[in-house]
């Protein structure tokens, strides 16, 4: 039983068109698959990723209307980084970034790397993060057809932020439960905090890290658009998932239980500061129930719900109204 790095992350969004047009567009991601939200299929759930939607490249959005802003604070997956292949590839980011107009920070050393910060319309918070001198799990190959040429191009998850009440809480669940390694600390973004805590899983390197920061000056933070709702590690197959229930479940955690998600299988707990991690297998995939050349181009759904497509088509807006 083994963590084998980051699978995906999924966050929220209130502007699903609005969300394609950035993470495609501006972000040069493809568009990996264009489903609905299994919980309530009023609403997208869109995957992006890299060529192949790789797991540790996918970054997910719940589309939720309504949500209203989120109040930032603990307990939360409080940023999300992508890896890019170079330092060179930051100065390209920068420039784009201003050529978009995207709000964003100055290149910035983190951890050991060269990183630069930005937000997306709904104040999403997210980092890139250089592969210049990493080592460890590979990242994943730039979609051809993306407007970032490959050699700048986002190739996959890197390193995930947690600012939490208290680190004490995480870190066992991280080591002791999940078998994550410490890797040291580095300091603080804000002057009188406890050092930022690094954590790292299998081969290692940035696709494999968890940043651990507490903070004691910041309330609990009040999720809505533009913040993360869960963090998911990889897992081998489904019976090493089956495994990991019973060994959640032997530390007292209370969880989902074996959970079928279609293009993966799934396990969702959380952990002492209440955040929500999910363990997810490599497989099935993304080409399941489309040709890889054609992922995303067309509305997806599980065999469960492929009887009721028209009436889920029916309440589902096109990706093209972008709202100004």
């Amino acid at each position: 039983m083994l963590i084998k790095g980051l699978h995906h992350v999924s966050a929220l969004t209130a502007r699903a068109a609005n969300n394609y047009q950035f993470y495609t567009h501006v972000l040069g991601l493809r568009l990996i698959k264009k489903t609905v939200n299994q919980d309530d299929v009023s609403v997208y759930h869109l995957f992006y990723g890299d060529e192949k939607g790789n797991p540790g490249t996918e970054l997910t959005f719940f589309e939720i209307p309504m949500a209203g802003e989120t109040r930032e604070g603990v307990n939360s997956i409080s940023a999300t980084s992508l890896r890019v292949p170079s330092d060179a590839a930051l100065t390209y980011w920068l420039q784009r970034f201003d050529e978009y107009e995207v709000p964003h920070g100055e290149i910035t050393e983190r951890g050991g790397r060269l990183t630069l910060s930005f937000t997306d319309f709904e104040n999403q918070r997210l980092i890139l993060v250089s592969d210049e001198h990493n080592t460890g799990v590979p990242g994943g190959k730039p979609w051809d057809r993306s407007p970032v040429p490959a050699e700048f191009g986002i190739i996959g998850l890197g390193p995930i932020h947690l600012t939490v009440q208290d680190a004490s809480l995480t870190t066992p669940v991280l080591t002791d439960l999940l078998g994550f390694r410490s890797k040291g600390s580095y300091p603080a973004l804000v002057a009188g905090q406890p050092d930022i805590l690094v954590f790292e899983s299998g081969d290692g390197g940035s696709g494999t890290e968890v940043h651990v920061e507490e903070r004691n000056d910041l309330p609990i933070e009040r999720p809505g658009r533009g913040s993360v709702h869960h963090v998911a590690f990889r897992v081998d197959n489904e019976e090493e998932l089956k495994q990991w229930v019973d060994r959640v479940s032997n530390f007292k955690f209370p969880n989902s239980g074996f959970v079928d998600r279609f293009y993966f299988r799934s396990l969702y707990f959380r952990e002492a500061n209440g955040i929500l991690f999910e363990l997810a297998t490599d497989g099935p995939g993304f080409d399941t129930d489309e040709e890889l050349e054609f992922l995303g181009e067309s509305l997806a759904l599980p065999p469960f719900l492929e009887g009721r497509r028209k009436e889920i088509e029916a309440q589902l807006k096109p990706l093209d109204t972008v709202i100004r």
